[in-house]
């Protein structure tokens, strides 16, 4: 992805000993932006940084308060699929969705809240870890949305483009 080309530009920012907040400026407003991460069709679209190598195996969420997900990728250097699932705790149409990370026993509670601003929508990710420790243990290996939401958000910008 060219540096150049990025529209709006994605904060990372740990916030405290337990959380990672991601935020981002998106062209398209709230309803637009809130189908691109509810959609499954949409999700396999932008969800995959290029730059990991990982394709999309299958992609199911049931995105309403006590839904779940499943997201499953494969990778060229694994032999076996890698698997991501959880809850939606909280899901408020256009506005916030709270899910959990269970592959692993200390995974975060994220929360993505969609701001209406007129013709943008203000987007603001939180990952909230269990303990210092875990989020501390998540960054090394490169696991939390740190790693991934610059280009994943490059992407979900291009996306939209095309549904506006």
């Amino acid at each position: 992805m060219n540096p150049t080309s990025i529209k709006n530009p994605t904060t990372v920012e740990r916030t405290s000993e337990r959380e990672i907040v991601v935020t981002r400026v998106f062209s398209g407003p709230a309803q637009l932006v809130f189908q691109a991460w509810t959609t499954p069709e949409l999700l396999k679209r932008w969800w995959t940084p290029k730059s990991f190598g990982i394709t999309f195996v299958s992609c199911e969420a049931d995105v309403r308060t006590g839904g779940s997900y499943r997201f499953v990728f494969s990778h060229p250097a694994s032999d076996q699929p890698m698997a991501f699932f959880g809850r939606y705790i909280e899901v408020t149409p256009n506005s916030r969705i709270v899910w959990t990370n269970e592959e692993s026993g200390d995974g975060p509670i994220t929360t993505v809240t969609f701001e209406d601003q007129g013709d943008k929508t203000l987007l603001v990710l939180r990952e909230l870890y269990s303990s210092k420790q875990a989020l501390d243990d998540a960054i090394a290996s490169g696991s939390t949305g740190t790693s991934a939401a610059p280009e994943q958000f490059e992407l979900l910008d291009v996306l939209l483009d095309t549904l506006v």
